[in-house]
C-alpha cells in the first residue's frame, strides 16, 4: 500500500470478488469485479435489488467492457448469485469502454431501460458510431499538432481507430436522464445524483443521503489519479479547471461516507482523498509551470508527468493529461501558446 492509501480506511480489507461473484457491502448492495484487458485490469460494479411493481430484481451501475471473458462473467453470474433475477435498469456513470461497453447487450437481453446522463448518452452512440470527430483517425493530427512526431507510435495509434467499437458493441438507442441534483430511488434506496466534469462529458455519481454511500466512478478514485484529458473533439477545452470544480461539489459530504469506486477497493476518508488529488494536480502543475521556462509541447511535458514506458494507448491518455495540465495553466494566463514553423503548438511562461 503506497503512503497515500495509508491514510484512507479500507472497511472490507484486502477482499476482492473474483469475477462471477458478488459481495454484498451493504444490505441489498453487492460488489462484483470484471477484468479489463489493459494495465488498469479491472472495473467495479454494483448491483442494487430494485423492484418494477411486483417484479423483483437488479438494477446495475456500470457494465464492464465488451470483452468474452466479461460477457462469460456474467453468463455465471445471471445463474448464480443474481438468482435467476433479471435486470430491471442499467445504469451508467459515464460514457468510457470499461462502463458502458455491455449496456446494449444487457439491455437487449433483459429489456431494460438505459439511464445515465445527456453527455454521457450522446458521446456513447458518437464514439460507437465512430463519427468523425470521435474516431480514432480524428485523434491523429491532435497528437501530431501536440508533439508527437515518432511515426512507429503514430501508426500503431492508428491501428486502434476501431478502439471504442470493438469495447462498446451497442449502446441503447434510448435512455432516461439523469441530472444533477436527482433523486432516484432504488429499491429501498434513494440515490441522489452529482454529475461532474472534466474526465468525461456529464459524469455521474450516486448518492445515499441517509446510509452515506457514495457510487463514485471515476470522480475519486484511492489509489490512481483520474484521468483528465483534452481531446481531439474539443482542442481548446480546459478540463481540469472542470476536474477540480466538481470534486467541490462533494465537499458537503461526511468524511466518514462509504465510498465505491470504480476501480481500487472501497474506503473511507473522502475528504482526505480529494485532498491529495488536489494536491497531485498541483504539484503537476508546479512542475509544467518550471519547466515551461522554454517552449514546451504537450509531448515534451509527458516525461516530467510519467516517468516510465508507456505504450499506444497509455501515450494518447498522457498526451491528453499534459495538455490538460498547460490548458489549466494557458488559461489562468501563467502560460502562453504559440504555434511554430513546424506545425507544432508550444507552451511557456508570460
Amino acid at each position: 500500500m503506497n503512503p497515500l492509501e495509508s491514510q484512507l480506511g479500507y472497511p472490507f480489507g484486502d477482499l476482492i470478488p473474483p469475477p462471477g461473484t458478488v459481495t454484498e457491502v451493504a444490505p441489498g448492495l453487492h460488489w462484483l469485479r470484471m477484468p479489463l484487458p489493459f494495465a488498469l485490469d479491472h472495473i467495479n460494479l454494483w448491483l442494487l435489488d430494485d423492484v418494477d411493481g411486483a417484479r423483483r430484481g437488479w438494477s446495475l451501475v456500470d457494465c464492464g467492457a465488451g470483452t468474452d471473458p466479461t460477457r462469460a462473467a456474467w453468463e455465471q453470474l445471471f445463474v448464480g448469485a443474481m438468482e435467476g433475477k433479471p435486470l430491471l435498469r442499467v445504469f451508467a456513470t459515464h460514457c468510457h469502454p470499461d462502463h458502458v461497453g455491455l449496456s446494449g447487450w444487457l439491455c437487449d437481453r433483459f429489456g431494460a431501460p438505459f439511464w445515465t446522463s445527456t453527455g454521457e448518452f450522446g458521446f456513447a452512440r458518437m464514439m460507437a458510431a465512430a463519427l468523425p470527430g470521435v474516431d480514432g483517425p480524428s485523434a491523429i493530427p491532435h497528437f501530431q499538432r501536440h508533439g508527437l512526431v515518432d511515426a512507429g507510435m503514430l501508426e500503431q495509434m492508428r491501428s486502434r481507430k476501431n478502439y471504442y467499437p470493438s469495447l462498446v458493441p451497442a449502446v441503447s438507442p434510448a435512455y432516461t436522464r439523469l441530472q444533477d441534483g436527482q433523486r432516484v430511488a432504488v429499491g429501498a434506496r434513494t440515490w441522489r445524483v452529482i454529475t461532474g466534469f472534466g474526465h468525461s462529458p456529464e459524469h455521474v455519481s450516486l448518492y445515499d443521503e441517509q446510509h452515506r454511500i457514495l457510487i463514485s466512478g471515476d470522480m475519486v478514485l484511492p489509489r490512481i489519479s483520474t484521468n483528465v484529458s483534452v481531446f481531439a473533439v474539443e482542442p481548446d477545452g480546459n478540463p481540469l479547471q472542470l476536474y477540480l470544480d466538481s470534486l467541490a461539489k462533494f465537499a458537503g459530504l461526511p468524511d466518514d461516507t462509504l465510498v465505491l469506486p470504480a476501480h481500487g477497493k472501497p474506503f473511507r476518508g473522502l475528504h482526505t482523498r480529494i485532498a491529495q488529488l488536489r494536491g497531485h494536480h498541483a504539484a503537476r502543475l508546479d512542475e509544467v509551470r518550471a519547466v515551461c521556462v522554454e517552449p514546451k509541447s504537450a509531448v515534451d511535458i509527458v516525461p516530467l508527468m510519467f516517468k516510465r514506458q508507456l505504450d499506444a494507448h497509455q501515450l494518447s491518455f498522457a498526451i491528453g493529461e499534459a495538455l490538460a495540465h498547460l490548458h489549466y495553466l494557458w488559461y489562468d494566463g501563467s502560460l502562453v501558446r504559440v504555434t511554430g514553423g513546424d506545425g507544432i503548438v508550444r507552451f511557456k511562461l508570460t
